[in-house]
C-alpha cells in the first residue's frame, strides 16, 4: 500500500511538471515575467524556452507518469518497471546534481532565485521523489498477467500436486 502512494504521488509530480512545460511551450512565461528570468529560476542559466526545448521534456515527463502510474497499479510489465527505474535514476541524478549546485561545485551564484530554489525545492523533492521511484521499481506486482487461452503456472502444494493430473 505504501509504494502505491509513492507511487502515485511520483506519477503526479511527474505529470504536474509536464503541464507546466505544455504551459511553457505555448510561450507564457509564469510564474516569471518574461522567458530569461524564467530560464534563470529553473536552469540557472539562460536559455529558451520555446516549444522545441519544452515539448520534448514535457513527452518525457508525461511518458513517465504514465509508466509508474502503470507499474504502480499492478502493470507489472517489463517496459513499465524499465521506465519507473529510468525515473528513479533521472532524479536522482537532478537531485546530486543539486547537491552540487549548493556545494559550489556545480556554477550558481549564491544570490540567484535558481539557487534559492535549488536548495528550498528541487533538490529535496528530486531525492524524495528518487527514492520513491526506486521503491515503487523494486515492487514486483504479485498478479500474474495470462492471455487468452494461456493456463498461467501457478504454485501448488504438493498435496494437489500429487492428485491433479495434466493432459
Amino acid at each position: 500500500m505504501r509504494n502505491k502512494r509513492a507511487g502515485t504521488a511520483v506519477a503526479a509530480l511527474l505529470a504536474a511538471d509536464g503541464l507546466v512545460h505544455l504551459y511553457w511551450a505555448t510561450g507564457a512565461t509564469w510564474p516569471a515575467p518574461d522567458e530569461r528570468s524564467l530560464s534563470l529560476a529553473v536552469l540557472g542559466l539562460d536559455t529558451s524556452f520555446g516549444p522545441g526545448t519544452v515539448l520534448p521534456l514535457a513527452a518525457v515527463l508525461l511518458t513517465g507518469a504514465t509508466a509508474v502510474l502503470a507499474h504502480t497499479r499492478g502493470r507489472d510489465g517489463r517496459a513499465t518497471r524499465a521506465v519507473t527505474g529510468a525515473v528513479a535514476a533521472g532524479l536522482a541524478v537532478r537531485g546530486l546534481a543539486g547537491l552540487g549546485w549548493a556545494a559550489g561545485l556545480l556554477d550558481s551564484p549564491a544570490d540567484s532565485a535558481f539557487y534559492v530554489l535549488n536548495l528550498a525545492l528541487y533538490t529535496p523533492v528530486c531525492l524524495a521523489a528518487a527514492w520513491a521511484a526506486a521503491q515503487v521499481a523494486a515492487q514486483r506486482n504479485s498478479h500474474q498477467t495470462t492471455f487468452p487461452g494461456v493456463r498461467a503456472n501457478t504454485p501448488q502444494s504438493s498435496e494437489s500436486a500429487a492428485t491433479s493430473v495434466s493432459p
